[in-house]
């Protein structure tokens, strides 16, 4: 039999589950109640409603005890009819063992005396005559209230009216039978509804966690501009792997630099000397026991000689900043995901640039989206948009993607704030391209084709694929 046109697969089959197990707990019930409804049933058929009067404790009538008298002015509205109610107790075997044998004899508290029929009054109530003649337990059915007995029997002949055990049993079952039902039938509703709780939760939370993560960018970027000995640490990591008259220079992607000792991402698998050692594919450590130079106070920071431009893009899991040649760019970087985190990226690349190599060139291009402009540090020397003839890009030349990556000094720095359009691809080709005049190119946004994609969250960090690291961004 094939599910309906329509249906989802597999629905056949969870409901063919859901209706055996229904007939189980179905049957289940009804095996219940016929094993404990009909003793129930056969005692409640035993006998008569009769009229009783239970004996109060002392302490519960304030130390007044009860005699037959008292009982029949309350209930018969007659002292003197005391005979009446000794005649129909007497020899009776009450639930603590003894009889009542005498008109004068005390009332022992909880006996349940039985009354005549025309008894009437508060202190009346109905019990159920179990043995022709001998009461049964008590339960109040006089203006709805419940017997104040405890519940028990009376030995052999009276038994308290109690709630039967198969209607206890058959209420529990009918509950838990509409419980299994609800959680069969609305299951995927319940996993929606938690799902959407969930969804609610985190989004009360969203605030709070915004505003920690935003104090924690901002305290990593404070931090980036009173360090510069982490820029000396990683200028002097950087030059293990200069070209030496044995080897070429081997190019690094990526470093890090801690109290630790150093780290490395390479192009190649095989390690620069014996010193550093391979970590995961191409990540390279070397420990600071094997790292003369991370203790030499005198070492001059190489942030102004050579092609190396090393900037700070964040930091990794473990808070420490992770560097970036940017001398090995030879294009274009895009970063494109959260708009504002994205900027936020370009803004810190350009501080590092201002700590790194001041009086760097740079011009800032409008988007075609509209996006807000960056702010240039002061340290930065800005100039005009680019007024020369726009160059059409050449099916034949190499584009700022399809020409192969060089390393060359950053001579200048051009951002487009948003999405470039024509106009905008056009300037970064001329200042950008291999036939431009070397510029390197940051935007916030998509610009097709660039040679660094990073990708930048609403969590603040931003992923660079190719080593792949992500990474806590400064703001």
């Amino acid at each position: 039999m094939s599910d309906s046109p329509g249906s989802r697969p597999g629905s056949g089959a969870r409901l063919a589950t859901a209706r055996r197990l229904l007939q189980a707990l179905t049957g289940l019930l009804l095996v219940c109640l016929a094993v404990f409804g009909a003793p129930a049933a056969a005692m409640a058929a035993d006998g008569d409603l009769v009229k009783v009067f239970v004996v109060q404790d002392p302490a519960q009538t304030g130390g007044t005890l009860v005699t037959l008298g008292a009982i029949a002015k309350s209930t018969l509205g007659d002292e003197s009819r005391a005979g009446d109610i000794f005649t129909l107790n007497r020899g009776l075997t009450q639930k603590d063992g003894s009889s009542l044998n005498s008109p004068d004899e005390a009332l022992h508290p909880g006996w349940i005396l039985r009354l005549p029929e025309d008894a009437s009054g508060p202190d009346v109530q109905l019990a159920r005559d179990t043995s022709g003649g001998q009461t049964a337990g008590s339960g109040n059915q006089v203006d709805g209230t419940a017997a104040p007995t405890d519940g028990s029997s009376s030995t052999g002949n009276t038994a308290v009216f109690t709630i039967p055990l198969a209607s206890a049993i058959a209420v529990a079952s009918a509950f838990v039978l509409a419980l299994v039902t609800a959680a069969i039938v609305s299951r995927r509703g319940i996993k929606a509804w938690a799902a959407a709780f969930g969804r609610a939760m985190r989004r009360l939370g969203d605030p709070a966690r915004r505003r920690r993560r935003l104090a924690v960018r901002r305290s990593i970027g404070s931090r980036f501009a009173a360090d510069a000995d982490s820029v000396r640490r990683a200028y002097e990591a950087l030059g293990d792997f200069a070209a030496t008259p044995q080897r070429p220079a081997v190019p690094v992607h990526a470093l890090r630099v801690d109290e630790s000792g150093a780290m490395a991402w390479l192009d190649t698998a095989e390690a620069p000397d014996d010193t550093w050692a391979l970590v995961d594919g191409a990540c390279w450590q070397r420990s600071a026991s094997n790292v003369g130079w991370l203790d030499r106070p005198d070492a001059v920071p190489q942030a102004n000689t050579g092609e190396a431009l090393l900037v700070r893009v964040g930091t990794d899991e473990a808070d420490c900043p992770v560097f970036v040649d940017l001398s090995r760019l030879d294009g274009v970087l895009s970063v494109t995901g959260n708009a504002a985190v994205a900027r936020d990226v370009v803004q810190n690349l350009l501080a590092e640039v201002a700590r790194n190599r001041p009086e760097t060139p740079i011009t800032v291009l409008g988007g075609a989206d509209g996006s807000p402009l960056p702010a240039v540090p002061p340290t930065l020397r800005q100039l005009p948009r680019v007024e020369q003839p726009l160059l059409r890009a050449d099916t034949t030349t190499p584009s700022i993607i399809r020409s192969p990556s060089n390393r060359h000094p950053v001579v200048g720095v051009v951002v487009v704030a948003g999405t470039p359009g024509p106009r905008e691809t056009a300037e970064l080709e001329a200042l950008c391209g291999p036939q431009g005049s070397g510029w390197t190119g940051f935007v916030y946004g998509d610009a097709v084709g660039a040679h660094w994609q990073w990708h930048a969250d609403e969590e603040g960090c931003v992923t660079v694929p190719v080593l792949p690291l992500r990474l806590t961004v400064p703001a």
